[in-house]
């Protein structure tokens, strides 16, 4: 269950550093009603929108009521901004956490049995095995499941759709967690957990298709109790990643809403909608501190 979970971080909960866009292909377009929910005092609206890092093309998640939503807000926040144009910053970053001295080759962190699929991604990739190997697990591992990713031609989600709307209306974009913050989570990850992700950038496209699909219908269909029970399940025998992934970070940022409550205006917030679902949740906390959360879509 675990490296599955993992996986999932790159789709409903924060790993919006890891894919980049890919062109659009001939689909019919896929309608979507994605979970909208607002919390407010008398002169401040947040509006908490739950996104999916991970979006094949034409999929039709705008909405009428969404709409009036983003065009209410003054000011956009999302979990880490990261710069495609600029790209520096992520980089730093990654250079930062993301390498070690006497690390064993990449092909010897997976069993025998897994070195094989391990050897192919890395060919596929067309980076040198060298440079991999200078990697931390978790490192590699972004890499090599973000071009698994873009094989199966998924872009990088809503984010970058919001992103440009609010900038060429020349409104502000905020950002709950800098890149490095972000990174900062896998770079804490037990080698154990490093290596079942390592693990999951490698499986076979079926099973991660099947993953996808599940995924998606809870998002599209706003099924915010089917996207608690995913990771309920996957993470029940892992309290310490829950901790480090997902409580901790759901913390942080109820805490952040509630303060920028005391100042007027309207945000949008948008996160992974992980982060919106169970008992552990972002609203959740948000109810827990006395405030009234509306669902809105």
């Amino acid at each position: 269950m675990l490296k599955s979970w993992l996986r999932r971080i790159g789709a409903l909960l924060g790993l919006s550093l890891l894919v980049g866009a890919v062109p659009a292909e001939a689909r019919a377009p896929q309608v979507a009603r994605p979970a909208l929910w607002e919390v407010s005092d008398p002169d401040t609206t947040i509006y908490l929108f739950g996104t999916i890092h991970l979006l094949p093309q034409n999929y039709q998640w705008r909405s009428a009521k969404f709409d009036q939503a983003m065009a209410s807000a003054q000011e956009l926040v999302v979990e880490t901004i990261v710069d495609d144009r600029n790209p520096q910053k992520l980089m730093q970053a990654m250079t930062t956490l993301g390498f070690a001295n006497n690390l064993p080759p990449l092909i010897e962190r997976l069993p025998p049995a897994k070195r094989p699929a391990l050897a192919a991604a890395i060919k596929k990739s067309g980076m040198p095995p060298q440079a991999l190997d200078k990697m931390k697990t978790w490192t590699a591992s972004i890499i090599l499941l973000g071009n698994k990713f873009r094989e199966m031609g998924l872009s990088g989600g809503v984010e970058g759709v919001l992103r440009n709307d609010f900038s060429t209306k020349g409104k502000a974009i905020g950002e709950l967690e800098t890149n490095i913050e972000q990174l900062s989570y896998f770079d804490r990850l037990p080698e154990t957990a490093q290596r079942a992700l390592l693990e999951g950038a490698i499986d076979d496209q079926h099973s991660m298709n099947a993953e996808l699909g599940e995924m998606l219908k809870a998002w599209s269909s706003g099924d915010v109790n089917g996207i608690a029970q995913t990771f309920d399940r996957d993470l029940s025998g892992n309290p310490e990643l829950q901790q480090a992934l997902i409580h901790q970070r759901n913390s942080n940022w109820s805490k952040w809403i509630e303060k920028r409550l005391d100042q007027p205006g309207a945000v949008l917030v948008a996160v992974g909608a992980g982060h919106l679902a169970g008992k552990d949740s972002v609203l959740e906390m948000l109810k827990k501190d006395g405030y009234r959360v509306r669902r809105l879509q």
